[in-house]
């Protein structure tokens, strides 16, 4: 709610005192860090009610205020707008004639949407405020997503000029840079990068085969195909990619890595672009972050409060390493992100070393790690020493050098948070060893570990009950005395999630505090069976038990944690 318009939202609530001036400043600090309209955060936090906030703007800048969306929006007024008008400004017609037309607006900060559209549209133009929920979901019901869609531009490609080239010969790279910048490949790659967006896919799968050319979006961890478009058009589609990434697209023989910046529904969203030589052509995925679809507050992350008030505990030490770990896509950094935003404050110096730089943090110096110019984690970890900082973030601990400035930093009074790649929490402490460092430096350095995996949500549109049968329960290995008479939960599948019974995801985690004993077991390099053991001896739950915690909670099902344990 209105996310291109926070400082003047921010200024609005200050001037008319309906916020604190300093917890105004602080929940604008949360927007800026999570990409969250300043709006939707004083709403959500219950400052303020959503309905009085909008009528206070609507007296505010002078509109009549429409609280309950009319029940039918006349055809002739519908007729008078174009989808495109109608989406670009985000209005939608109440009432027009011939001579005015009056029109419900989603952005009422936009002082230039009048003159603009009565010039359009050749008529007198009378706005009308109200929420702007209600006016996307009306404006995307009565004219669509998109005035082009996928298939139309496919169509249109497919019929045209374009593919009877892609087709014709040997493409040279003025060919190629040709087609990239002709317009229905242009539109075709900017709607399937939108579509993903809008889905919140976290990556996009271009991929070359023999006779066929798919695309993939990856969303809540599970790939889903999308209509294919003709295997000849994998040379300018990818082209027009690397284009946008500023590659090279000549050259087609090594691996490429790229960004791409686009703005997207009035944000800007950042795309890590890598490109792979394959049999078949260039595979290409695109990494979306898109900073508004990322949780970067802890609390929403699915931690149970143990794990949560023991990270508040360990972010807060003076000294120490604090280690996070788990397969690639488990969301490390994400948790790490946000235990950074736990300390970020003026009084204190915090340094990343990244790579590379996944989502930018006000506040913090990020480093991107460029290993071809020399700048390693390792070596960026040594200049940190220099700058005089309170708490570094290495990305990944890979090697040994990297591995014994970090733990060389902690032992100096630095809190130094980082990654490692292991199955569970007492395998972090094994790797380390492995990578050759001395155990009893890892016994004193080392403050906790959390291994983490993520599972899909089951949609709450759809979420119905079941009680689980003893064979069921034989698979998570617990008892009916463990779960009682507590039904489990599954989604049954909806228009919502795509009829995938999932929407969303979640962490379940395994939280290891060291403590003396467990100290003194790193120290004479017990193997990691014994330090689980122990660790677990002393309170700590699985992964496989904080999972059941969440089936019992009706937030997952039996199958994901079956799957990621």
């Amino acid at each position: 709610m209105f996310a291109s318009h926070s400082s003047a939202i921010y200024d609005f609530l200050k001037e008319h005192r309906l916020v604190p001036t300093a917890q105004l400043d602080e929940l604008n600090e949360e927007h800026k860090a999570t990409g969250k309209s300043l709006a939707d955060v004083v709403v959500d936090l219950g400052l303020l009610e959503k309905e009085d906030l909008l009528r206070r703007i609507a007296d505010q800048l002078g509109y009549d205020y429409v609280a309950e969306m009319p029940a039918q929006f006349p055809g002739d007024a519908i007729a008078a707008l174009t989808g495109r008008l109608a989406r670009d400004y985000g209005v939608m017609p109440l009432r027009a004639d011939e001579r005015t037309i009056d029109l419900l607006v989603a952005d009422p900060f936009n002082t230039q949407a009048v003159s603009d559209l009565s010039f359009a549209l050749d008529r007198s133009v009378r706005l009308h405020f109200a929420d702007p929920d209600k006016v996307e979901v009306q404006i995307r019901q009565h004219y669509g997503e998109d005035e082009d869609t996928i298939d139309d531009v496919l169509q249109e490609i497919s019929t045209g000029k374009v593919a009877a080239d892609a087709g014709a010969r040997e493409l040279s790279e003025r060919d190629l840079e040709s087609m990239a910048v002709q317009t229905p490949i242009i539109k075709f790659v900017n709607l399937v990068i939108g579509q993903a967006i809008r889905d919140k896919a976290s990556d996009i799968h271009f991929e070359p085969f023999e006779h066929e050319f798919k695309i993939r979006y990856r969303i809540d961890g599970a790939l889903y195909e999308m209509a294919p478009p003709p295997r000849q058009l994998a040379l300018p589609i990818v082209s027009r990619v690397k284009v946008l990434a500023s590659l090279n697209i000549a050259e087609r023989r090594l691996p490429q890595d790229g960004r791409i910046k686009i703005g997207i529904g009035g944000r800007q969203v950042d795309l890590r672009v890598s490109t792979l030589p394959t049999q078949f052509g260039e595979s290409v995925v695109l990494r979306v972050l898109d900073q508004s679809a990322v949780r970067l507050d802890i609390g929403q992350l699915g931690m149970s409060p143990e794990v949560l008030e023991g990270i508040h505990e360990i972010v807060r030490r003076p000294n120490g390493i604090f280690i996070v770990t788990g397969p690639t896509g488990s969301g490390k950094t994400t948790t790490l992100y946000s235990a950074l935003r736990l300390v970020n404050r003026v009084d204190l110096k915090i340094l990343t070393a990244e790579d590379p730089v996944e989502y930018e943090i006000e506040g913090i110096m990020q480093v991107p790690v460029n290993a071809l110019v020399g700048l390693t984690f390792a070596a960026a970890l040594r200049s940190f020493l220099r700058q005089d900082p309170d708490v570094i973030m290495v990305g990944e601990i890979r090697d040994l050098e990297t591995a014994q400035i970090s733990i060389q930093a902690s032992l100096t009074g630095h809190l130094v948070l980082s990654t490692l790649h292991t199955n569970d929490a007492a395998g972090a402490v094994t790797r380390l060893v492995d990578m050759g460092v001395e155990s009893f430096l890892i016994a004193a350095s080392l403050e906790a570990v959390l291994a983490q995996r993520l599972v899909r949500r089951i949609c709450k549109q759809c979420r119905s009950t079941y009680v689980p049968t003893a064979e069921v329960l034989g698979q998570l290995g617990v008892g009916r005395d463990v779960v009682g008479d507590r039904p489990f939960s599954y989604g049954k599948g909806c228009p919502t999630c795509s009829q995938s019974g999932y929407k969303g995801r979640l962490g379940i985690y395994e939280w290891l505090r060291m403590t003396e004993a467990l100290r003194d077991m790193v120290t004479r390099k017990a193997p990691t069976l014994e330090l689980k053991q122990k660790a677990i001896e002393q309170g700590m739950r699985t992964i496989r038990e904080d999972g059941l915690r969440s089936i019992l909670d009706g937030h997952t099902t039996l199958e994901e944690v079956s799957k990621y344990t």
